[in-house]
């Protein structure tokens, strides 16, 4: 019997563990959790999820999604999401398409929404055009 699915298989996730600290520059573009210090730049493609035992003083993150359990000092920025799960402390600007805050989160910055490459205004979009996006988003 296969423990992981074929999809599965092929993501790959790296992790920094408890005991770990780590100085510089990351980038990656698959998946990356941080559970022990980080300080310095991530610029990623992928997902990161920063643990609950992490905390990161950086000078921003970009990645494709973040998820923080942890604490955060430093700008974060996402194509996807950003989500601050209860118990996160994050002291910095965020951007991003979507943005998810539970509560019990400590939050000290400012949020900016980014529009999607595939977002359109339905108000200011001639019907013809916007019938035409819905057929080619399924």
């Amino acid at each position: 019997m296969a423990l992981f699915t074929e999809k599965e298989q092929e993501k790959s996730c790296t992790v920094l563990g408890e005991n770990t600290f780590f100085q510089g520059v990351l980038k990656f573009s698959d998946e990356l959790e941080i559970a022990g210090k980080f300080e310095g730049v991530i610029n990623a493609t992928g997902a990161l999820h920063i643990r609950k035992t992490s905390v990161c003083q950086v000078d921003y993150i970009q990645a494709a999604s973040i998820v923080v359990d942890g604490s955060v000092t430093g700008n974060l920025r996402a194509g996807d999401k950003i989500e601050l799960r209860p118990g996160s402390a994050v002291h910095g600007d965020l951007s991003a398409s979507s943005l998810k805050m539970a509560d019990d989160v400590s939050f000290e910055g400012k949020v900016a929404m980014l529009k999607g490459k595939n977002d359109t205004d339905i108000f200011l979009t001639r019907p013809d055009v916007l019938k035409n996006h819905l057929r080619n988003e399924d």
